[in-house]
């Protein structure tokens, strides 16, 4: 008697493991990075709480003409809301790198007292060189000063918000309360660049600034 044959669907040759293990690591890499960004995108916002006494303007590039469009950006966003709020105390946060001619809270004092403010109510904290020295060291120098740091507004590009606030909270001494103001991202390309970037720089901060 011959055996009866059962129909069986082509199952199609199956994948090596190496490379379902290398497509799941892609994926949960993109999960990863959609929810960081989304982190990042959340915090690109103008918050503001209460009635900040202190503005602190973060660095950016300076370029061989002035500040970067980025930088501008900053102080550009400073100068709108020191227009209702002149009496602020300011401080100007960034050292000098490698390819800049001026420090960076220099350019920021140039710029700002050319557009009308006074350069009396202006800091500069100009020796730091990157996030987490901007905000220790602008700490250190309110510290110095004897100004009260109780009621914060710090200033940057929106990107850069999510990682400020993460990185303030872990450096700032005492109670305080810390407002915030977005500046735009003009220049297209960098604003591309930087929402690319600032996702990782989250982590690397997150792991490394301490």
């Amino acid at each position: 008697m011959r055996k009866k044959q059962y129909y069986r669907p082509y199952g199609g040759r199956k994948k090596p493991v190496w490379l379902l293990a290398l497509l799941a690591a892609v994926l949960a890499a993109l999960l990863s990075f959609a929810v960081l960004l989304g982190v990042v995108l959340t915090g690109a916002r103008d918050h503001i709480v209460g009635q900040p006494q202190v503005m602190v303007i973060l660095g950016c590039k300076v370029e061989s003409w002035g500040p970067s469009i980025l930088l501008q950006d900053r102080l550009d966003k400073a100068l709108d809301y020191l227009e209702d709020h002149p009496d602020l105390t300011i401080v100007v946060s960034g050292g000098q790198g490698d390819d800049e001619h001026q420090s960076e809270a220099q350019c920021m004092y140039d710029y700002l007292t050319a557009h009308g403010v006074d350069g009396g109510q202006i800091l500069m904290e100009d020796q730091s060189h990157n996030t987490w020295e901007n905000i220790c060291f602008t700490q250190e120098l309110l510290q110095a000063e004897g100004v009260d740091t109780s009621e914060m507004l710090v200033v940057s590009n929106g990107f850069h918000l999510a990682r400020v606030r993460m990185l303030w909270d872990r450096a700032w001494e005492g109670e305080y309360t810390l407002s915030t103001l977005a500046a735009p991202s003009s220049h297209i390309p960098s604003r591309l660049k930087m929402y690319i970037r600032e996702p990782l720089a989250l982590v690397k901060s997150y792991l490394f600034d301490r």
